[in-house]
């Protein structure tokens, strides 16, 4: 779509084994919000690739960027982080700007904290914890599953 993004490598590991690495392309625009142009999911078994359901691009097969993190999000805003019909329909909804949260990387004040859903799959909602300046810190699953993932270590290259 001709917008320079940034390029984040995300990987889950469960029980010291990779089950998933997604490379998420992100962009910010002058207001300050951070806008979501797609990933690149892979999600692995036995440390082979078994599957890269989830990923997409906007620009391509309808796909349209999302916003992943309003520039001043307020309680009670809606807003969808990806949208690719069919395959990816993520929304948000802000439900706090003064959460504390303590994670293996360490403890912050004032964290964002959203709610998110889609309609592909109901009864599926978790809550995610932003720190600014950092980015995601904790998620938690609500509805659909006990699942919690929490920021251990940020590396640079």
């Amino acid at each position: 779509m001709g917008v320079t993004t940034t390029v984040v490598q995300d990987t889950e590991y469960e029980d010291g084994e990779l089950v998933e690495e997604t490379f998420d392309w992100y962009a910010q625009d002058e207001a300050g919000n951070v806008w979501y142009f797609g990933e690149n999911s892979i999600e692995y078994e036995d440390g082979e690739p078994v599957s890269t359901e989830g990923s997409w691009e906007a620009g391509v097969n309808g796909a349209k960027p999302g916003i992943i993190m309003l520039g001043n999000p307020k309680v009670g805003d809606i807003y969808y982080q990806e949208f690719s019909p069919g395959e990816a329909e993520d929304q948000a909804e802000v439900l706090s700007l003064s959460e504390t949260i303590t994670v293996a990387y360490g403890s912050f004040e004032n964290c964002l904290k959203t709610r998110e859903f889609t309609t592909l799959e109901p009864g599926e909602e978790e809550n995610k914890y932003y720190a600014s300046g950092i980015g995601l810190l904790l998620e938690e699953e609500v509805e659909g599953g006990d699942e919690r993932l929490e920021l251990v270590e940020i590396t640079t290259e």
